[in-house]
């Protein structure tokens, strides 16, 4: 049903709002203004300053001096009289001053020892020495000097004639330098990758900041036909989602490589799925690191890891910190029984 007043105001819908504005004389804009700021004059869409309309009627005298406007208005606050006091000030002080009570000197009456006769006896007749290592034993320093305590103790324990001679000193602050750049040459392993270089089984791109995407994805695709590249880090290189999905596909035809390293870089929870269901097919890789991406993955991701471990017997290590209790112990179990098939495995061939 609609509403009485929509039909009134269908007329208007086809008003050209500029055309009526360009046709109103400026008295009639004026007029405009002030019926549009009483009807919204704190229009919180405009600037502070356009909300108050100008009401100033003056002429500008001149430019703006600030050194002219404050000597006129000290000027002004010294010719203008101060306002009378009701109640004269005469300095006088009313009510009571404030006096602190004194807290109760406690005073402690001193206990008389008495001892047995034998020992009053004993401590009577014994000598200065003898009173000197009794105070050492007792471990009350301060009634001998340091002289009668070092020939009590002896030198072996780092004690002079003047007193210790061993100053406790801090330990001198070891200074950490910045880690020398990575020396790879990023072309030339490019390059031994595609002509599957029997000599090249390590490859180590961690920390170079500046190789282009479409270089890391020529690597990727350069490990799909190589056999001898076990081991491949990229670690801090910005890598992003193109370069995981490159990676996934060369994971699932290459059936050399053992070990990859992908931590800190730019990967998220799309990519971590497509390398996930690479894994699925992988039956080589035995170790891969994923951690420290710039987000963190999310429970489906975390469940399809851990989905992904239990299903794949070859991993056993994963280095990724879940942050969900669930994934983290399964996978922590599936690795653990992978490691335990290994063992098996090993302890069988020793036996044959």
């Amino acid at each position: 049903m609609e509403l009485p007043f929509r039909k009134e105001l269908e007329k208007y819908k086809d008003l050209d709002e500029d055309e009526i504005l360009g046709k109103l004389s400026e008295e009639e804009l004026k007029q405009l203004e002030s019926v549009l700021d009483d009807l919204d004059p704190e229009n919180a869409l405009l600037p502070a300053g356009f909300r108050q309309k100008d009401q100033t009627v003056k002429k500008p005298s001149g430019p703006f001096d600030r050194e002219k406007l404050l000597a006129y208005l000290e000027k002004q606050a010294l010719e203008h009289k101060d306002i009378e006091d009701v109640v004269p000030y005469t300095g006088e002080k009313k009510g009571k001053v404030f006096i602190p009570k004194q807290k109760p000197v406690q005073s402690y009456a001193e206990e008389k020892v008495t001892l047995d006769p034998e020992l009053e006896e004993a401590l009577t007749s014994a000598t200065d020495t003898e009173l000197c290592d009794l105070a050492a034993i007792l471990g009350m320093h301060n009634l001998i000097s340091n002289a009668q305590f070092c020939d009590i103790v002896g030198n072996s324990n780092g004690v002079g004639s003047e007193g210790f001679t061993n100053v406790v000193k801090g330990e001198k602050i070891v200074p950490v330098f910045d880690e020398p750049p990575n020396p790879t040459n990023v072309a030339e392993s490019l390059q031994r990758i595609k002509e599957n270089d029997p000599r090249l089984t390590d490859v180590n791109l961690n920390n170079i900041k500046n190789i282009p995407i479409p270089t890391l994805k020529e690597f990727a695709k350069a490990l799909e036909t190589n056999t001898h590249v076990k081991h491949f880090s990229l670690a801090a290189t910005r890598s992003n989602d193109p370069v995981a999905v490159a990676f996934a596909d060369m994971l699932r035809v290459n059936k050399t490589l053992k070990s990859l390293n992908i931590e800190s870089n730019f990967i998220t929870g799309a990519g971590m799925l497509t390398l996930i269901d690479a894994l699925k097919e992988n039956e080589t890789l035995m170790e891969i690191k994923v951690d420290n991406q710039r987000q963190q993955f999310g429970t489906p991701v975390e469940m399809e890891i851990a989905k992904m471990l239990e299903e794949n017997t070859k991993i056993l290590k994963f280095g990724y910190h879940f942050t969900q209790q669930g994934p983290r112990t399964r996978a922590a179990a599936a690795i653990t029984k992978n490691n335990d098939l290994v063992r098996k495995r090993r302890v069988e061939g020793d036996h044959q």
